[in-house]
C-alpha cells in the first residue's frame, strides 16, 4: 500500500486536505466530551438522571425477566434438538430403505 501512495496525486490530496471530522472537532465546543474526557454533569443533568419514584411501578422485575429469558433459551435449544433428531431419523430410515432395496434386488 505504501508504494501506491509514494508519489501519486492521491497521496498529495490526502496530505493537503485534513480529515473533515478532525477539522470540525477543533471548533466544536462539545468535542471534549465526545473524545472521552470526564465532564461533571450540571444540576439539570443530575436531576434528569435521578431515580423517579413515580416510574418505579413500570420497571420490569429483573428476576422474572431473567427467568423468562432462560425459559426462552431452553425452549429454543429443545426445538433445535428436536429438528436435528427428526432429520437424523429420516436419514437413517432412508438409508435402511436403500439397503433393503439393494438386498432384495
Amino acid at each position: 500500500m505504501a508504494f501506491l501512495l509514494k508519489n501519486t496525486s492521491l497521496s498529495q490530496h490526502l496530505r493537503l486536505h485534513p480529515h473533515p471530522q478532525k477539522a470540525a472537532s477543533a471548533s466544536d465546543p462539545f468535542a471534549l466530551s465526545r473524545r472521552g474526557f470526564h465532564v461533571e454533569p450540571g444540576p439539570r443533568e443530575k436531576a434528569l438522571l435521578a431515580e423517579d419514584p413515580v416510574l418505579k411501578q413500570f420497571k420490569s422485575h429483573k428476576k422474572s425477566v431473567w427467568r423468562l429469558k432462560k425459559f426462552g433459551d431452553v425452549l429454543t435449544i429443545l426445538v433445535v434438538a428436536g429438528c436435528c433428531y427428526e432429520i437424523y431419523v429420516k436419514a437413517v430410515m432412508r438409508e435402511e430403505a436403500r439397503n433393503q432395496a439393494k438386498d432384495s434386488a
